[in-house]
């Protein structure tokens, strides 16, 4: 049980990664609170995690808005009496497109999703990261943040911003034991948002055309991600903050 009693939150965790994030770090004895704006699916997430003999909540919010932020944190210190971890995984991105097709509701909702929540998750986890002499922040950026590909230029850009801005908080709140930390997954294709990546269904030639940028020959996983960040949420990380983990099978090398 590496992550045993650990109070934790994973953000847009109703599905893809997250859910997968969720069940993993439950399994190793985390509580988690699973946290999304789709409560239908939430609900099921921890119903699963349940059922698995591991302990879940949902709690509903939508994390570009700091009042919704600021109640999900308060909600897991209510529900398990402090917060340990929180998991920063919901993201968005426009279709893959031309930059100057993209518009600029879309341009607001990408940077709002990837980084205002962000600055949210700082705000309002911080103070109870203090009160428990210590925590960690995993924010689940993205390869396209260290080599980005053409047609995603606004979503690169905001994976980019989370992975300087995590870089600067590791340095500022180091003297407080509170640590942060990326993940860069490559493309996930079984994710719900593969589709808007490739710029359209994800055919066997939009598959080829990914999967030939990956080295290790195959796509990241949930599970994938989900170990990488067990890892970054055990005590096996006490000494590891202002780190970003590629899971891409060397794509970014």
């Amino acid at each position: 049980m590496r992550v045993k009693d650990k109070s934790i939150i994973v953000t847009g965790s109703a599905g893809g990664i997250g859910e997968g994030i969720a069940h993993r770090l439950a399994a190793e004895g985390a509580q988690v609170i699973v946290n999304d704006i789709d409560a239908v699916r939430g609900e099921k997430v921890v119903a699963a995690i349940r059922a698995a003999a591991g302990r879940a909540s949902f709690f509903a919010a939508d994390v570009t808005k700091s009042a919704d932020v600021k109640a999900l944190v308060e909600a897991a210190v209510q529900r398990h009496g402090k917060l340990d971890v929180m998991v920063n995984n919901a993201g968005w991105t426009h279709r893959n497109r031309p930059a100057l097709e993209v518009s600029e509701d879309e341009f607001d909702k990408v940077y709002a999703i990837n980084m205002k929540s962000i600055y949210l998750s700082t705000i309002h986890a911080v103070p109870a990261f203090r009160a428990n002499k210590g925590g960690s922040f995993i924010n689940i950026a993205s390869t396209a943040g260290l080599r980005p590909r053409p047609g995603l230029t606004w979503y690169n850009g905001s994976k980019g911003a989370v992975i300087t801005t995590s870089k600067s908080l590791a340095a500022e709140f180091g003297p407080e034991n509170i640590r942060v930390n990326c993940i860069n997954p490559v493309f996930n294709p079984d994710t719900g948002l593969s589709a808007e990546f490739a710029g359209g269904p994800v055919d066997d030639a939009r598959r080829a055309k990914f999967l030939a940028s990956i080295p290790l020959g195959r796509f990241s996983t949930a599970l994938d991600v989900a170990n990488a960040a067990l890892y970054l949420a055990s005590d096996e990380a006490a000494f590891i903050s202002g780190v970003c983990i590629e899971v891409d099978g060397a794509r970014c090398v």
